[in-house]
C-alpha cells in the first residue's frame, strides 16, 4: 500500500491538470506555431508561471486499489500484485494464465 500522502500530491496533480489543461494546451500551440523570438519569450514566461503541478507530464499511473506506483497495467488500471489476485478469483473474465 502506498503512503497515502503520496496518492493525495496525486490526486492534487489530476485536479491542477485539470483546471489548467485547456490555458496550457492553448500557451503551448501559439509557442510553437509564432516565429517572433520576442513573443516566444512572452509566452514562455507565461507558461512557466502557471503552476508546475499542472503539467501532464508530472501525473504517475497509480493502481486504483493499493495505490502502487510501479508494474501498473493501463487496460485494467491495476498493479501486476492486485491483477494476479482478481485472475485467481475469476473476477477479470477472459483473462487467463499463458502457457506454452
Amino acid at each position: 500500500m502506498a503512503k497515502k500522502s503520496m496518492i493525495q500530491r496525486e490526486k492534487k496533480r489530476i485536479i491542477l491538470n485539470n483546471k489548467y489543461a485547456f490555458k496550457r494546451s492553448n500557451l503551448l500551440e501559439k509557442y510553437y506555431i509564432t516565429t517572433n523570438s520576442n513573443l516566444k519569450l512572452e509566452i514562455h514566461s507565461k507558461i512557466q508561471k502557471l503552476p508546475r503541478n499542472s503539467a501532464t507530464i508530472r501525473i504517475r499511473n497509480r493502481c486504483w486499489k493499493t495505490g502502487r506506483p510501479r508494474s501498473f497495467y493501463r487496460d485494467f488500471g491495476i498493479s501486476r500484485h492486485v491483477l494476479r489476485e482478481m485472475v485467481h478469483q475469476c473476477l477479470l473474465p477472459g483473462v487467463t494464465k499463458s502457457s506454452w
